[in-house]
């Protein structure tokens, strides 16, 4: 099993299933989590699930898309807890539209978090984790990313731009012990998709070769496989948790 004893693992954006998911994970192997969240609700329930649970975490309340504010509260972080061993990069927000009726904001809203929010997170973080010698760094991206999908040029865009990202940094920081990955997760059961239409699933699953949605807890092995010392030498890697449905 493996053991995260000592690490500091930041994880964003924990109102959505897999964030959570992702927290929950890494406190379960020892690490002391640190979420990051707009919505104090949330921040303050997983906080306490995970206290519960016998695990150490904190929370912090912030809009990942603001730079200056970003850069202040991993300042604090360091301050609090030392270090940053781990950051993922999981905040993420839709604003679906087809493209001849995208509002501007419904595009930079999705594009100030989704990218210029990985963006002001790892280079908050970068500089510590080079200073370090060790960090480890995982952006959420998604199939639609690769794939593609109508109604989400914007969605699409920023996941895509997050592989691009993923990989020039990982060129960048390799040589001082940082490792930078991304998972590209599918269609992942979470509360939206067990809402949808019986028939919408099932043109889903025609289309997944292992024939189920994936589980937020399946993408979030895969984030602390990506945090362990057992993924040392994987860096600049996509990691597609997608069930077939993209090879």
């Amino acid at each position: 099993m493996m053991d995260f004893s000592g690490k500091v693992s930041l994880v964003t954006g924990e109102s959505l299933g897999i964030g959570e998911a992702i927290a929950l994970d890494l406190a379960q192997v020892g690490a002391e989590v640190v979420l990051l969240d707009i919505q104090k609700d949330k921040l303050e329930e997983v906080t306490q699930r995970i206290h519960q649970d016998g695990g150490k975490a904190a929370a912090y309340e912030v809009d990942v898309s603001q730079f200056d504010r970003v850069a202040e509260v991993i300042d604090t972080v360091i301050k609090n807890h030392g270090k940053v061993d781990h950051l993922v990069n999981n905040a993420g927000i839709t604003r679906d539209n087809l493209l001849m009726r995208m509002k501007e904001e419904e595009w930079d809203a999705v594009i100030a978090v989704n990218l210029k929010g990985i963006f002001n997170l790892s280079k908050a973080v970068i500089r510590p984790m080079m200073s370090n010698r060790y960090g480890r760094i995982v952006n959420i991206s998604s199939v639609v990313g690769m794939m593609g999908n109508a109604g989400q040029t914007n969605y699409s865009a920023s996941k895509a731009g997050l592989v691009g990202f993923t990989k020039s940094l990982a060129r960048e920081v390799a040589s001082r012990g940082v490792t930078v990955n991304a998972v590209a997760p599918g269609y992942i059961a979470t509360a939206m998709t067990k809402s949808l239409p019986d028939a919408v699933k099932e043109s889903f699953m025609k289309v997944i070769p292992l024939k189920r949605f994936g589980t937020a807890e399946d993408v979030a092995q895969t984030v602390t496989f990506l945090c362990s010392d057992k993924a040392g030498y994987i860096t600049g890697q996509i990691i597609q948790v997608n069930g077939g449905l993209l090879m």
